[in-house]
């Protein structure tokens, strides 16, 4: 069975000069021709990162790599290369692997990052898929969350909340953006946002030892977060979605105000960019509306361990 898969794989993944061993042997070789590397992995759960109830194998593949993609924007990478690990239902497992790479293969040629080999298991249990990302850093180094300074404006791309909807699973991480901006503009940090706009934003403050201020009336509020307020009927507002919901797969960039300036007048990208606030000396997390600044809690989404 697991010699079938791994000969589907073989005929359906597309072949890249860069990967001179590929799938077939213990280990992938991958010819990167450089001194550094940027390598990332996430791994997602059935139950935790998707629900296989309300997901399309198809997406749920999709998103794996999605998220890694998203973790090479955040520092302006290139992307080169992946791995996969499967860890399948033993009932049904065969079909679902082959709908997993279905809908993982598409992006992967978007992004023309080559799928060079990986693993696959078998358990009683839920669907467990990883997937680990290699990519190149841009010239004069990454893009790293360490280096906000007090000044900075807050930039960020797209808008915030309610990913729950559809989002999480249909994103387009913000790779060529990030590495167009980094290469058009001085940035000083950067991050993307998968656990909460506030969450995220503190670890960029946390990374850089500075704190920020962030603007409610600035923060661009999704349609999906304002649809869910309304359904729920009041019991959140949708600036409360748009800091904690997470999963936006969006950009905070921390820039000089100068070039912030410069940014937002050029609107060089399909995706609007927005200064919601600025960094500061002080550490700490704040929301300013009008004249009254309250501390902003660093909530959003934490894998939780005993």
């Amino acid at each position: 069975m697991e010699f079938e898969l791994i000969n589907f794989f073989r005929q359906r993944i597309p072949k890249y000069p860069c990967v001179r061993v590929g799938i077939g042997d213990d280990a992938a070789v991958i010819d990167l021709d450089i001194q550094q590397c940027v390598i990332t992995t996430d791994v997602l759960m059935d139950g935790v990162d998707f629900i296989s109830s309300q997901a399309s194998p198809e997406q749920i593949g999709r998103k794996a790599l999605a998220v890694n993609l998203s973790d090479l924007a955040a520092m302006a990478a290139s992307p080169k290369a992946c791995v996969v690990g499967l860890v399948l239902p033993q009932k049904g497992g065969m079909e679902l692997a082959k709908r997993l790479y279905e809908g993982l293969l598409p992006l992967a040629r978007d992004f023309q990052i080559a799928v060079a080999g990986g693993d696959t298991n078998s358990w009683d249990g839920p669907l467990v898929i990883s997937v680990t990302a290699l990519g190149l850093p841009p010239p004069g180094g990454v893009l790293s969350r360490s280096g906000a300074r007090p000044g900075d404006r807050i930039i960020v791309t797209g808008d915030f909340g309610g990913s729950i909807l559809g989002k999480h699973l249909t994103f387009t991480p913000r790779v060529w953006e990030a590495i167009f901006l980094y290469r058009s503009y001085e940035i000083h940090a950067g991050i993307d946002v998968s656990d909460g706009l506030a969450l995220d934003l503190w670890r960029v403050t946390q990374e850089s030892g500075c704190g920020a201020v962030v603007h409610a009336d600035s923060v661009p509020i999704s349609e999906a977060a304002c649809r869910i307020v309304k359904q729920e009927k009041g019991k959140q507002k949708p600036l409360d979605r748009a800091l904690y919901d997470g999963e936006d797969f969006e950009l905070i960039l921390a820039v000089p105000p100068a070039e912030a300036e410069r940014m937002l007048r050029d609107q060089p990208l399909s995706v609007k960019l927005t200064d919601i606030g600025e960094f500061v000396a002080e550490k700490g997390l704040w929301l300013e509306k009008g004249k009254k600044r309250t501390a902003l809690p660093p909530k959003g989404y934490e894998h939780k361990f005993t």
